[in-house]
């Protein structure tokens, strides 16, 4: 990697000499401080970096560097879910996709030969010329499957989640009204939107639901996966009692 980053420098040198840009030597600094991070990094975070080592560049000044060196072909700009525009280095002859983890905001790089060869067919297979492409997966990563407990409410959870209800808190007037709408224990539903305020929108079967926040905090979900076994054993009784009026 020491020499691929020798040879961006080289040419970095080059091409932005050979356009006449202007404080090319505070722009190779912030090159240098580029190439020295493996994450996907915003215009600030970037500028923050190049002050912790000691080099006070104007922010608007790394934001404009980092955009000819996207367009010089040393970094590529990205927009993931949530529209912040980070960027990443563009290593010649390499490709890769992501993972973004929606809860710690993580991004994982991944490459896979088989994966991107099925893609190859697939755009063959139209009769279409596929020039470039990429590709984000959005979900939860590992170490933050570790850390969530087993039941949590429905406002935790997060958009695109698939869950089952497994309780019903909140007493009987919540009950009464959850079960009015057609949600009940057992219930696997789908998180459509949830953006972390506001109503929740959630999928059963092909019926869509809006819960505002403070009724879908009573509603206790767990993991499809993990639960579908003790759903599944469970279903008949919790469904019948969740039928039955509660007793004031």
């Amino acid at each position: 990697m020491k020499q691929v980053h020798s040879e961006e420098k080289k040419q970095f040198r080059k091409l932005f000499q050979q356009e006449n840009i202007d404080r090319f030597e505070d722009r190779f600094k912030v090159l240098q401080v580029f190439l020295e991070t493996e994450h996907h990094v915003t215009a600030t975070e970037l500028h923050q970096m190049l002050r912790e080592r000691g080099v006070d560049l104007d922010v608007n000044f790394v934001r404009e560097t980092l955009q000819f060196m996207c367009r010089f072909g040393f970094a590529r700009r990205n927009r993931f879910d949530n529209g912040q525009q980070r960027y990443e280095h563009l290593h010649l002859g390499q490709h890769h996709d992501h993972m973004i983890c929606t809860k710690c905001r993580r991004i994982i790089e991944f490459r896979d030969n088989q994966l991107e060869l099925q893609q190859s067919r697939v755009a063959e297979s139209f009769g279409f010329l596929m020039l470039q492409h990429k590709m984000e997966i959005y979900g939860i990563c590992a170490d933050c499957l570790r850390q969530r407990v087993p039941l949590m409410p429905l406002s935790a959870a997060r958009q695109g989640e698939k869950l089952v209800i497994r309780e019903i808190s909140g007493g009987p007037t919540a009950r009464l009204r959850l079960l009015s709408m057609g949600l009940r224990i057992g219930d696997r539903l789908e998180v459509l939107t949830n953006n972390g305020q506001g109503q929740i929108a959630v999928a059963v079967d092909f019926t869509r639901y809006v819960l505002g926040r403070g009724m879908a905090q009573k509603l206790l979900v767990s993991p499809a996966e993990k639960g579908a076994a003790a759903v599944s054993e469970s279903t008949a009784t919790d469904r019948a009692a969740a039928t039955e009026p509660p007793c004031d």
